[in-house]
C-alpha cells in the first residue's frame, strides 16, 4: 500500500462536519466511527469541516467533537488535501509553515450537500487517498432524487409517480397534486436527512411546502403517496455484496422526518421487520438491484416502501447513512453479524483492496 510504513498503524482521515444542513449529524456519526475504529490497527485522523467550509486537523479530545466544541485555536490547525495521486497526506499550514500528515485511507463521514453529493469524493480521488465509501458517480446520482428514481426505474423496480419543478413552475406542482391526489410528499431533490420535506395535505400545505423545500435546493421533486410502511437495507461491498437484516419503521402517525428519524419520539424500528422470510429475499434482491443500478460501492443505505400487496417501491439511497452505534445502518449489520468494530474494519479494508 502506497505511503504506508512497516509496522505504522493505518492512518484513517475521517472528515467530519461540513457546510451543509446535516452538519450536527455528521458531528455525532464521526464521533461513533473515532470511538470504535480499532486502535492496535488503526490510527484516527480527524479533519473537521466547519458550517463555512474551512478545514482543520482536529487534535483534542474526540468528545469535543460530539459537543460541537472542537472548533478552537488550542485544538485545530489549518489543513488542505493536496492533489496528485502519490501525495497521500494532510498538508497542515501552521505558524511555523506547512507540515504533513500521512493518510492511508479517505473515510468521509460527511452528510448532505458537500459531502454526500459527490465534491468531496472527487477532492479525495485527486488526492490518490482510497476512499471508504461511494465514488463521485454514484454519490452524485443517489444525492438526486430525481436521476436515482429514473435509473432505479429502469433497472426494473417500481418508483412513485414524481414531478419536478423548479422555481416560477409552482402551478404545474398544483396541477399534478390534484391529478395524483393527497396527500403528496415535497422535497429538495438534493438534500438529506428529511430536511425541507413536507407531508402535504391539501392545496393550502403544498404552497407552503414547495417554499420550504426551495430553502433546500434549486430543484423541487413532489412524489406520490405510497401506502404501506418503510424498510430498509443495509448493502456492503463491490463485487460481492453482503446485505445486513432488513429493518422496518413502525410510525404512530405522519412521516419519518428529521425529528423523529433521531429522537424515535413516537416511532420505532425493529430488527429485523416483522415480514416474511420470502418477503425479506424480495426486498433484499431489490436493494442489491438498486445498488448495482447506481453504481454505489464499499456501503450504502437502500430505502424502500413495501406495500400492502406485497410490492417493493423505491424511496432512496443514502451513501453516507448514520452511523452512530444506534443508527440503522450499523443496526442492520450488527443483525446480520457485523458488530461495529467488524463493519468499519470491512469497510477500510475494501477500500484499501480497491485501491490496490
Amino acid at each position: 500500500m502506497k505511503g504506508l510504513v512497516e509496522n505504522r498503524k493505518i492512518a484513517v482521515a475521517v472528515f467530519f462536519g461540513g457546510a451543509s444542513s446535516e452538519y450536527g449529524v455528521s458531528l455525532e456519526s464521526a464521533y461513533s466511527v473515532i470511538c470504535h475504529l480499532d486502535r492496535e490497527k488503526y490510527e484516527p485522523v480527524p479533519v473537521g469541516i466547519t458550517r463555512e467550509g474551512n478545514w482543520f486537523f482536529f487534535r483534542g479530545d474526540v468528545e469535543k467533537i460530539r459537543e460541537d466544541a472542537w472548533h478552537n485555536p488550542q485544538d485545530c490547525v489549518p489543513a488542505l488535501l493536496p492533489p496528485g495521486k502519490d501525495s497521500h497526506k494532510l498538508l497542515l499550514i501552521g505558524k511555523e509553515g506547512i507540515g504533513e500528515i500521512p493518510v492511508d485511507v479517505a473515510f468521509p463521514v460527511l452528510h448532505g450537500r458537500n459531502g454526500e453529493d459527490g465534491t468531496i469524493q472527487g477532492l479525495i480521488g485527486l488526492s490518490g487517498i482510497p476512499l471508504a465509501g461511494c465514488g463521485v458517480l454514484s454519490s452524485a446520482l443517489c444525492m438526486d432524487k430525481d436521476r436515482a428514481h429514473k435509473l432505479a426505474g429502469l433497472s426494473g423496480v417500481r418508483v412513485p409517480e414524481a414531478f419536478v419543478i423548479r422555481r416560477g413552475e409552482e402551478a404545474a406542482a398544483f396541477a399534478f397534486a390534484r391529478r395524483t391526489g393527497y396527500p403528496i410528499y415535497v422535497k429538495p431533490v438534493k438534500a438529506g436527512s428529511s430536511y425541507g420535506v413536507t407531508r402535504a395535505v391539501g392545496e393550502e400545505e403544498l404552497s407552503g411546502a414547495i417554499k420550504l423545500a426551495f430553502g433546500y435546493d434549486d430543484e423541487v421533486i413532489l412524489e406520490e403517496n405510497i401506502e404501506g410502511f418503510e424498510v430498509g437495507c443495509a448493502v456492503l461491498g463491490r463485487r460481492e455484496l453482503v446485505v445486513g437484516e432488513v429493518d422496518e419503521i413502525e410510525l404512530a402517525g405522519g412521516f419519518f422526518d428529521f425529528t423523529e428519524k433521531y429522537t424515535l419520539k413516537t416511532s420505532a424500528i425493529h430488527v429485523p421487520a416483522r415480514i416474511s422470510e420470502e418477503t425479506a429475499r424480495k426486498v433484499k434482491e431489490t436493494a442489491r438491484t438498486i445498488y448495482r443500478a447506481l453504481g454505489c460501492e464499499c456501503f450504502a443505505r437502500v430505502d424502500l416502501f413495501l406495500t400492502p400487496k406485497g410490492e417493493v417501491v423505491f424511496n432512496e439511497v443514502n451513501t453516507i447513512p448514520g452511523f452512530t452505534a444506534h443508527s440503522r445502518y450499523p443496526g442492520m449489520m450488527r443483525a446480520a453479524g457485523y458488530p461495529f468494530e467488524r463493519l468499519l474494519d470491512t469497510i477500510i479494508r475494501q477500500a484499501m483492496e480497491r485501491e490496490a
